[in-house]
């Protein structure tokens, strides 16, 4: 069994929307819709879980049910911050889950390669992100603005998603940081903390996280060449 994970209850401030993103249009559909749609579209995912906030559980599930060629679903109520919505969507997920992906609901032109990919590296090593190389210098500062390092950025990767797990790691990893009161910043670095191996698996600078006004602009140049290419 492989289910699927979407964060969508984010507040989507820098979009300055007055809205939640994921419910803005992209090429004629709702972003987290395009998105729930591309791994529907995958033939071994079996389940997917949204992850709503708590006033906007009955909207998601009023639009989906308007929506064909969806794998199973449920919507859930998320947390105040993101880690939390993803432990509640672990918390939903069928028993029998083997593999756990958990993916941005605002990142829509994730390809069908990069998902499956991250799926086998999974299997093998138990857990995987999907990246891109940094293309620009990175420059360490200290809180005054002071550069203090610039690390080679032949090491230095950009963290996407699906980030995809075993399902009993990303379980165990999870209830570590509740009880530890620790917030990561991905799920990844939960699974970090606990000495597991995290493989790198490398993706496309196609699969963008639209956060403000200028990365959906983008977003709808980048649909328009992915399906030019058809």
């Amino acid at each position: 069994m492989i289910t699927v994970i979407f964060p969508a209850a984010g507040q989507g401030k820098r979009m300055k929307a007055g809205m939640n993103k994921v419910f803005l249009e992209l090429g004629g559909l709702p972003i987290f819709i395009r998105t729930l749609l591309k791994f529907s579209g995958c033939s071994c995912i079996d389940e997917m879980i949204v992850v709503a906030a708590p006033d906007e559980v009955e909207d998601m599930k009023q639009l989906l049910s308007t929506v064909e060629g969806l794998k199973p679903y449920k919507v859930v109520s998320g947390g105040s911050e993101r880690q939390y919505s993803v432990w509640n969507g672990l918390k939903a997920a069928a028993a029998d889950t083997e593999i756990v992906l958990v993916h941005d609901a605002a990142r829509p032109l994730v390809s069908e390669d990069t998902i499956l990919r991250t799926i086998d590296e999974a299997r093998l090593s138990g857990g995987a992100v999907a990246a891109v190389k940094a293309k620009n210098t990175i420059k360490r500062c200290n809180g005054d603005g002071v550069v203090e390092e610039t690390p080679d950025r032949a090491f230095l990767w950009e963290i996407q998603t699906p980030q995809t797990f075993r399902m009993q790691l990303l379980m165990k990893a999870n209830q570590k940081a509740e009880e530890d009161g620790f917030l990561g910043t991905d799920d990844a670095s939960l699974v970090e903390r606990l000495g597991a191996m995290v493989k790198i698996v490398e993706s496309d600078y196609y699969n963008i996280k639209i956060t403000t006004p200028e990365d959906l602009v983008i977003a709808e140049a980048f649909l328009k060449a992915q399906e030019g290419n058809r």
